[in-house]
């Protein structure tokens, strides 16, 4: 089965079952500067699951595009991607578990789905806590669907449990089916921790809402989220170990191996970290993510090209042919993502590019680190400033080098300072480990500690996840909690602010991107040059006298083509469905919009322009609090 056979069954079986079909959101979330990139099929639809309407009703079905940093460092393994799928379905307060788990079992077993054999599936189901109790209605509609008790694992929040992305919100149980991968015959017995078994879906059942103080109150919206990720289950029902063997990554396999000369069975970590990297890059470059940008997506970007470039020099594979072996990419998904073929081109120049400026970056790393001789044959004292630079940048709790050393029971200083500056470099500037290893080696001979060398890397790298990890958590948790009055004020008063620069530079002014937090929102046009002093001043009278006339803030469902023609702006339209949510700020503003609004304009207090600059080539940006 290919992949696009796959989305095609899913999204038809769910259809079916009266879901109205959406599009994926864009990579990058708007109006959320809490988190870098969709990381989950439901993170777009967050205001729906408590409590907005939407304008497609109460039953959704997508395959979304996602993309996480946290395993960036996993990517070689047979399942670890960075950019993946999510084919998702939901329930807004319409079913709940019985016809979520009866159809998920429906679409896995019969052959309106993928047709599995029920003999090698397994459930778990929450096993209950002091928060909430066991979820006896999910065990028993698995055992009314034929599964064996011996099949369904009872098991703690820890497996079992969804959710809140962070301190508070929604979450709840969740039901999760494992298939067996291993030999023949099926163990009758469900083991969790056999990793024959895997994971192919979850269904999220969010009837809990946990608030500030810890407590666990029922929703009075219960939802269902689920999701599949479409990588993992087309290589399980295609019977491949490797998701790198599916259509989806098979033509950038055969291409690598052509270009290199070897074979992918001899080289599989490389070919698949090059496959992944190419594959998220050219999904992010499509999404006008700028290479030199100064901010996370920016890093995040140039990370996986580094890294798939010195991956590359290693199989002998040039910048050039690189960015050639782009090209397939568009092709794969020419169907499903259109503007990925329509941007292939420049994908590939921006690609060259890029690789260009990492041989400068590595030439000039190179003379850098060839300097590191010198500084452990230096002495004590020269280690010491340098690890002190090094441990105030990362701030890993130790008040000196030494206590590090103590903390972490390392002995041989050298290989330790070695180990932190490979960290270092490969963290800041994506320079491989390896080559400062081989230096290392070279300078400190019989003294060099391969062991600690390398024990210093992985203390390193799990102290930087867990950092990453809890910022994760906090950009996430955004999503969630960030929809509170004030950023639904800050939301409807980029309404105002984009209807008054139109009116006063004039039409050709449209939306590039917002950025709202509870202090302050962000707003990007484009518009050739920098304002005056006199035009901010007018646009900012203008808002402020739209507020003062108190304009009601109305909103009606519509089909998109209509909404159009009637007059209401849309400058993202590609995430819109067939029916999209038109909200009206009296004769003032009319906007295709999902996000949360006042429902009048003297809600929002004062507005004043704090800040006007550049966000590009012909795009402005605006800073703007209210009081």
């Amino acid at each position: 089965m290919t992949a696009d056979q796959l989305r095609k069954k899913y999204i038809e079986f769910f259809v079916k079952k009266g879901h109205k079909l959406i599009p994926s959101a864009p990579l990058v979330p708007e109006n959320d500067p809490t988190t870098l990139f969709i990381s989950a099929g439901m993170q777009p639809l967050i205001p729906y699951l408590i409590g907005q309407p939407h304008p497609e009703g109460k039953r959704l079905v997508d395959y979304q595009k996602c993309l996480r940093t946290d395993d960036i460092e996993e990517v070689g393994d047979h399942v670890h991607h960075t950019f993946f799928e999510m084919l998702g379905n939901w329930s807004l307060g319409d079913y709940f578990k019985q016809e979520a788990i009866k159809w998920s079992y429906e679409f896995l077993t019969t052959e309106q789905g993928l047709d599995l054999s029920k003999d090698q599936l397994a459930v778990s189901v929450f096993a209950g806590d002091e928060n909430a109790p066991f979820d006896q209605e999910s065990y028993q509609i698995w055992l009314d669907l034929g599964l064996p008790a011996t099949r369904i694992a009872k098991l703690p929040k820890a497996n079992n449990w969804w959710g809140p992305a962070g301190q508070s919100g929604p979450c709840g149980p969740d039901s999760e089916m494992f298939i067996w991968t291993g030999d023949m015959p099926v163990p009758e017995q469900f083991d969790p921790e056999d990793s024959n078994w895997v994971e192919i879906w979850n269904d999220v059942f969010m009837e809990y809402n946990k608030n500030p103080d810890g407590e666990y109150e029922k929703l009075q919206q219960k939802n269902v989220d689920t999701g599949m990720g479409l990588e993992r289950v087309l290589a399980i029902i295609n019977g491949f170990a490797d998701d790198y063997q599916t259509d989806l990554f098979w033509p950038i396999i055969q291409a690598l191996e052509e270009s290199s000369g070897k074979k992918y069975v001899d080289h599989l970590k490389d070919f698949r970290i090059i496959a992944d990297h190419l594959r998220a890059a050219c999904f992010l470059l499509a999404t006008d993510i700028p290479l030199a940008s100064k901010d996370d997506r920016g890093a995040v970007l140039r990370k996986l090209i580094d890294r798939m470039f010195e991956v590359g020099k290693a199989l002998n594979i040039n910048k050039q042919e690189l960015a050639r072996l782009s090209g397939i990419i568009p092709n794969i998904y020419k169907k499903t993502y259109p503007d990925l073929y329509t941007n292939r081109g420049k994908i590939q120049d921006s690609l060259i590019s890029s690789f260009q400026r990492i041989e400068q970056i590595g030439n000039t790393q190179h003379s850098e680190i060839n300097n590191l001789p010198k500084v452990i044959q230096g002495g004590s004292d020269l280690i010491m400033s340098s690890w002190q630079e090094l441990l105030s940048k990362y701030s890993y709790g130790a008040a000196t080098p030494r206590d590090f050393l103590k903390n972490h029971n390392f002995n041989s200083l050298g290989s330790v300072y070695a180990g932190t500056v490979a960290f270092d470099s490969r963290t800041t500037y994506g320079y491989p480990i390896s080559q400062v290893e081989q230096i290392t080696k070279q300078v400190m001979k019989s003294d060099f500690d391969q062991s600690e060398f390398q024990k210093t890397i992985e203390a390193l790298n799990k102290e930087h996840k867990e950092k990453s990890h809890i910022g994760g958590e906090k950009r996430f948790k955004g999503g969630l909690s960030e929809i509170s009055n004030i950023t639904t004020k800050y939301h409807t008063a980029t309404h105002l602010l984009h209807a008054a620069l139109r009116k006063i530079l004039g039409s050709s002014v449209a939306q590039k991107g917002s950025n709202i937090t509870s202090e302050r929102l962000r707003f990007d046009f484009s518009y050739p040059e920098k304002l005056t002093a006199e035009q901010l001043k007018e646009v900012e009278n203008l808002v402020k006298q739209t507020i003062q006339e108190s304009l009601p803030v109305s909103s009606e469902i519509m089909d998109k083509d209509l909404a159009l023609k009637s007059g209401a702006l849309g400058f993202f339209t590609e995430k819109y469905g067939e029916k999209v949510s038109v909200y009206s700020i009296g004769n003032f503003s009319k906007e295709i919009c999902g996000g949360p609004h006042v429902t009048n304009t003297a809600q929002l207090g004062n507005f004043q322009i704090t800040k006007e600059e550049s966000a590009g080539s012909g795009i402005r940006r605006i800073y703007a609090v209210l009081s």
